[in-house]
């Protein structure tokens, strides 16, 4: 076990794909303020690096001058109003600026400040404090008041503001699980702009649930006494190499980066064959995720979260601590970030890079020649991150495997949602977890953004079914089946749902180039199919989380394209991002693409799952098809140190 390390400093050479720095992030605030955009009440939802097209970034020679624009997100607290920014820190110039209407742009990400304020405004509220009251509870010190992004649901007083949704929740200490505590039938409606309870939904008062739901070691009896130690080490470190962000790693090679809105991001996966490093990924990251609930209350039929548009994914990352986040011979990458007043803010170990021994890659034993046995064991890279986003904790893992395969992976814990019934009361949408407390049915609806670059950017994607042959003359026994490939071909064929039965992948090919054996290179997504968005079609979820209705879409590269639900989905009345992409007219045919996939569970919760939920794995396979003429990882050296040997 070694020390973690921070980020590496970044090569001297700069690289348009670089990460944000401090001094760009100051730059953009002081190019704002100095063309009278912005002043000391400014604050800023949202500051991205304005990725440069795949030509301008594949056209890069090392050494070449690099020019760097932001995209800022602007908001005035005091009037609500809102505007974007495009700034040039290479420059110090302004080059666009322009207003966002709330009701057809959608509202900026919540500020980190905007929780608090929103707690304050629901407890100095008079009608909140009365049904409070009404409820027994007239201390409010260990009240949590939960604002939540309040969704779009066309009600005409709700036109233009700027607001919140707030649930209430008590403690019985200040370090108490309040989601033990739900008060139930409660919602407070915030319009932020105005400071103050715009509308009280009070549904009828129910019993407080009692009963703890701690989950720290002191509060669950003794530990276990028959756990021994798990080491694990590396002597001569580590096999991957970081230079700046360019990380390296047996035959691969890509550049790691971290953003407000998205967390860990991926460009420019490439895999060494023989003397060619070929592209596979032109980017690679997690672009929303939502979480819609299934009750129909009126206290809660409003609840869809939006993790990474309405709240900034990227700055709730934990700090990860070796041995309890990551296990091994670690790397830590810091993040850089900007806060609500656009000023730098450094994530210390935001991202995590280690190895891990994952079993068996290949194994024959020959019964020709006495049993003679080969096998190699599999090794994966893991490049990771974690974020808390109120009571859930979500892990997001990238895995890189030696024979070329890469896997996504989203671990899901923490803590249900939860609210109070009268103990024993059944109801169809949700689990009594504890006496009284009830955790709604609810999905995990994560949406990958993927652009394809195999063997260079003009890809074609194919549906591949598996198909059985009817039985007949060519198949008289009834056992044959085949491959049945279908190009999407045109914008109108973009929305596609897995079928299990069927097999279903989906193949992102080269057409213009072939391996050993005449066959176009490809990569296949094979997905973890589960149910797709479950609201009705026409509901506000529906209009909002409209990428969620397919397991895929494939659309046109486009630099505006960037997320599944638009830029700002926060309050936005839908119809967004791939729904508008999607309209027939655009050749997908041997061109940049993006694929967007959607996975994740749809969560019944258990009892198992309270007080803290066990891990909830889900995600998705790339994995080359004829990319490479043969197995690529052939040239592993055999086991060595006494680990391969037979039985005694």
């Amino acid at each position: 076990m070694t020390t973690p390390h921070a980020r590496a400093p970044h090569p001297r050479t700069p690289h348009p794909l670089d990460p944000l720095t401090a001094d760009e992030i100051a730059t953009a605030r002081a190019v704002l303020e100095e063309a009278g955009k912005a002043g000391g009440t400014t604050r800023y939802p949202l500051v991205l690096l304005d990725e440069p097209d795949r030509h301008t970034v594949t056209a890069h020679h090392p050494g070449a001058p690099v020019t760097r624009r932001l995209r800022v997100t602007l908001l005035e607290p005091a009037t609500g109003t809102s505007h974007e920014a495009l700034v040039d820190v290479t420059a110090r110039t302004l080059l666009a600026h322009r207003a966002l209407d709330p009701e057809t742009d959608g509202q900026p990400p919540i500020l980190f400040e905007e929780h608090e304020r929103c707690d304050r405004i629901v407890k100095a509220d008079p009608g909140w404090r009365k049904a409070m009251a009404e409820r027994g509870i007239t201390d409010t010190d260990l009240v949590v008041c939960a604002p939540l992004a309040a969704g779009n649901f066309a009600a005409e007083e709700e036109r233009g503001r700027r607001m919140l949704r707030s649930l209430t929740f008590l403690r019985c200490t200040t370090t108490d699980n309040p989601f033990a505590h739900p008060v139930g039938g409660l919602v407070a409606d915030v319009d932020l702009t105005e400071g103050r309870v715009i509308r009280l939904t009070d549904t009828g008062a129910v019993p407080v649930p009692a009963e703890c739901g701690r989950y720290e070691a002191e509060f669950t009896g003794p530990p276990r006494t028959d756990l021994r130690p798990l080491e694990i080490t590396q002597p001569q470190g580590p096999s991957f190499h970081l230079d700046g962000p360019v990380l390296t790693w047996q035959n691969w090679q890509l550049r790691v980066d971290f953003n407000a809105r998205e967390g860990l991001v991926l460009h420019q996966l490439a895999h060494r064959d023989g003397d060619r490093l070929r592209p596979v990924l032109h980017r690679a990251s997690l672009a929303e995720m939502a979480v819609p609930y299934a009750d129909p209350d009126a206290s809660r039929n409003w609840v869809c979260y939006l993790d990474v548009g309405e709240y900034t994914l990227g700055r709730n990352a934990n700090a990860l601590r070796l041995g309890c986040d990551c296990l091994g011979e670690i790397r830590y990458l810091d993040a850089v970030v900007a806060d609500d007043h656009c000023a730098p803010q450094t994530l210390p170990n935001a991202i995590c890079i280690h190895e891990e021994d994952h079993g068996l890659l290949w194994k024959h034993s020959n019964m020709f020649d006495d049993f003679a046995a080969e096998s190699r064991r599999s090794r994966r890279l893991v490049i990771s991150f974690i974020a808390t986003l109120g009571n859930y904790d979500y892990g997001f893992y990238w895995y890189l495997y030696q024979d070329g395969t890469i896997e996504f992976e989203a671990k899901s814990t923490g803590l249900v949602q939860t609210t109070a019934t009268v103990p024993g009361e059944r109801t169809a949408y949700a689990t009594e977890v504890a006496p009284g407390l009830q955790a709604p049915f609810h999905q995990h609806l994560f949406c990958a953004r993927l652009d394809p670059a195999v063997d260079g950017h003009a890809n074609t994607v194919e549906e591949i079914d598996v198909v059985p042959l009817p039985t007949g003359p060519d198949n008289p026994h009834g056992n044959a089946f085949t491959t049945r490939a279908t190009p999407l071909a045109d914008s109108a064929d973009a929305g596609r749902l897995a079928d299990t039965a069927a097999g279903r992948r989906w193949r992102i090919t080269n057409p213009a180039a072939y391996n050993r054996m005449g066959h176009t290179v490809a990569y296949t997504l094979t997905p973890q199919p589960g149910p797709t968005l479950l609201a009705r079609p026409g509901s506000s979820v529906a209009r909002r989380v409209g990428y969620a209705t397919r397991h895929l879409w494939v659309t046109r590269a486009r630099p505006e394209r960037r997320f599944p639900d638009g830029d700002y989905p926060n309050q936005h009345p839908g119809g967004a991002g791939v729904l508008e992409w999607s309209r027939p007219g655009e050749s997908l045919l041997k061109t940049e693409l993006t694929l967007w996939h959607t996975f994740g569970p749809t969560h019944l919760p258990r009892l198992e799952d309270w007080p803290v939920m066990p891990v909830d794995r889900c995600g998705f396979t790339l994995r080359p098809t004829g990319f490479f003429d043969r197995n690529p990882a052939l040239d592993l050296p055999r086991e060595s140190g006494g680990h391969c040997h037979a039985a005694p």
